[in-house]
């Protein structure tokens, strides 16, 4: 029994699909007996509610017929050109997924359902919000589909909602049979491209309130916030968490992260901290000690960190605690001997006879995953392919990648610099190097990806990680004031409103496009990070409500106006394929044309259908038939 109760409690999928089935039954048994009204049908958990009320709002809305047929004519455009690209789309992921052994988060057949809770990336609590802008998306996209069947004069039978169990799920509108077909051609595509063109114009104006006054009123509160705190460290010892924002070190007040990160820095191994986790403020002393919390294959060092940290206990003989006293301790020597243990098991040979330590000399400095093939150093002389630990840049003396980054910053392209480093059998080289243009920012590249911290080591003597509230803040559209150097990728794309309306897509999957954190919103512990103030400032939290509403309207209302592009029946899309399909044939000498055209419509819709099985399914498939 208990075995039964942890499967539940673990399995939010199972909870749902037994609130299903007990929904279905108690439909099914109020169907049997009479009791719904005849408006109400019930098949399993799919419940459609239908009424003829509205037709009449919809006569008067559609008496301008021909402003609305110039702005059908336009969808129709827009949904012809997305039509065909979401075609090579569906094709080009769908071999992409065949082709990945391991496939992504978002491949995961539960990520395809637009159900916070099961779908990874859409969080429990902003459901409200989520349902509300699809039940939206719905009507909008089949009342326009409505309005365009009486701007070309063609009866309605009957209008409605579909919900699956109590969800939501679509809306529909069904015209007259007969009338669809004497309509003509245009006047059919113009009406099944409605949909789209009305979620499409939805989008755009929520995200211009959200990008414009919403996001406006919002600003980074003063901290630092604290994304994530890393198991076993200094932070997570001392009752740090998540949520958490350090407004305070040693009772000096911090305004940003880079406030924060160079207070610490100055501090001593013993540091207070105040934490404001939004219902007060506490003070909190953290003692610290320097960790590896990440490794590069093939590190000097020889170790793998995989989910347990390492403590750096020395360097030279001398105790270390701090990522200064680290440097402090190597000064500017080029190798130094590092001594670092593991909470438990074997990390190398140690020469001190502990097995849970290990200590060896090695070079201390920034180290280069690989050498770029034809990049500057291997024009040099260094073998591409090979990782190499950077020690020295003309004379000057390299760390860690932060110096590495400092020192090319300050160096022209084309200029020639000294390179001092180590290869991958410990052997000392130089290398006389043409500096390179870098590719994302000012200053020379010598052709090396180089791996955070010093010698493949991730070095931390906290354990914090920071939420880029400012940097989120502006990809949205708001000032992120001082925070702006919080910077995350996809920045560039703030500068227009297509590069905004994307990134709102992908913030919600912001981990699988480098991003540190998926954002779902302002809700939960994330709001401690935002104040509201300037003319909406009196709203207060409503305006995080109102923030979400917006955000996940324009989310929900895009995708499904893409996802109804495909060119696939029943779809949108699919209804219009045969509408251009009947145009093309028509003008082409053929004996039968209503096959010529059924041929291309079921190839193109069995095509889209194979594409998302494959999407979702593929990698299991091949994985059942023993092909990967």
């Amino acid at each position: 029994m208990n075995a039964l109760t942890d499967l539940f409690a673990q399995n939010t999928l199972l909870w749902v699909l037994t609130g299903v089935l007990a929904y279905s039954a108690v439909a099914l048994w109020l169907r049997n007996r009479g009791i719904l009204p005849e408006s109400v049908r019930v098949s399993g958990p799919i419940l459609t509610l239908r009424t003829l009320r509205g037709r009449e709002f919809l006569d008067r809305l559609a008496a301008p017929r021909r402003f609305w047929r110039g702005l059908a004519n336009l969808g129709l455009g827009g949904a012809l050109v997305a039509m065909v690209g979401s075609f090579f789309l569906i094709v080009s992921s769908a071999v992409s997924a065949l082709d990945t052994a391991q496939p992504s988060a978002i491949q995961q057949p539960q990520n395809f359902l637009i159900i916070p809770g099961v779908n990874d990336f859409l969080p429990l609590s902003v459901a409200p919000e989520i349902v509300a802008g699809l039940a939206v998306a719905m009507v909008i996209h089949e009342g326009a589909h409505g309005l365009l069947c009486r701007v070309e004069g063609i009866d309605i039978e009957s209008m409605g909602l579909v919900f699956f169990a109590v969800l939501p799920v679509g809306a529909f509108v069904e015209p007259d049979e007969e009338a669809t077909q004497a309509a003509s051609r245009g006047a059919r595509a113009r009406m099944f491209a409605a949909g789209v063109t009305a979620n499409t114009l939805l989008t755009v104006l929520v995200f211009a309130l959200l990008f414009g006054p919403v996001a406006g009123a919002i600003s980074p509160a003063p901290g630092y916030a604290v994304g994530e705190v890393n198991p076993q460290s200094p932070a997570d010892a001392a009752g740090l968490g998540a949520g958490d924002r350090l407004v305070e070190v040693d009772g000096t007040p911090v305004d940003t992260a880079a406030e924060f990160e160079a207070a610490v820095a100055d501090a001593d191994e013993t540091v207070t901290v105040a934490a404001d986790d939004g219902d007060g403020e506490r003070e909190v002393e953290v003692d610290r000690r320097l960790q590896a919390v990440g490794s590069a294959g093939g590190n000097p060092l020889g170790v793998t960190i995989a989910d347990a940290p390492l403590t750096i206990e020395s360097v030279n003989g001398e105790p270390v605690a701090t990522e200064r006293a680290f440097y402090d301790a190597v000064g500017d020597a080029e190798r130094a001997t590092v001594s670092v243990r593991s909470a438990g098991g074997s990390d190398g040979n140690a020469s001190d006879g502990d097995a849970n330590a290990t200590t060896a000399e090695i070079p201390i400095g920034a180290y280069a995953l690989g050498v770029q093939e034809d990049g500057p150093l291997d024009g040099a002389g260094a073998t591409a392919g090979e990782p190499l630990t950077i020690v020295s840049i003309d004379g000057e003396r390299i760390h860690g990648a932060e110096d590495l980054s400092t020192v090319l910053a300050e160096r022209d392209p084309g200029a020639t610099v000294e390179v001092i480093a180590y290869d991958g059998g410990d052997e000392r080289r130089s290398y006389d190097v043409e500096l390179a243009p870098h590719p994302n920012r000012d200053g020379g590249f010598v052709g090396v990806s180089v791996f955070p911290g010093s010698s493949g080591l991730a070095l931390d003597d906290f354990g914090v990680s920071q939420y880029p509230a400012g940097a989120y803040l502006e990809l949205l559209g708001g000032d992120a004031g001082e925070a702006a150097g919080d910077a995350v990728p996809l920045g560039g794309l703030t500068d227009s409103p297509l590069g905004l309306v994307f990134i709102s897509l992908i913030l919600p999957l912001g981990s699988l496009f480098g991003l540190p954190f998926n954002f779902a919103g302002f809700t939960g512990e994330v709001t401690n990070f935002f104040v509201v103030d300037g003319a909406l400032g009196a709203l207060g939290g409503g305006v995080f409500l109102l923030a979400n509403l917006l955000f996940w309207t324009g989310w929900i209302n895009i995708q499904l106006a893409l996802f109804n592009c495909l060119p696939a029946f029943p779809l949108d899309g699919g209804r219009i394929l045969r509408m251009v399909a009947e145009a093309v044939i028509s003008r082409v000498p053929l004996s039968d044309r209503h096959a010529a055209v059924r041929t291309i419509t079921v190839s193109s819709g069995l095509v889209m259908l194979a594409g998302l099985i494959a999407m979702v399914f593929g990698n299991q498939i091949l994985s059942a038939l023993g092909l990967i």
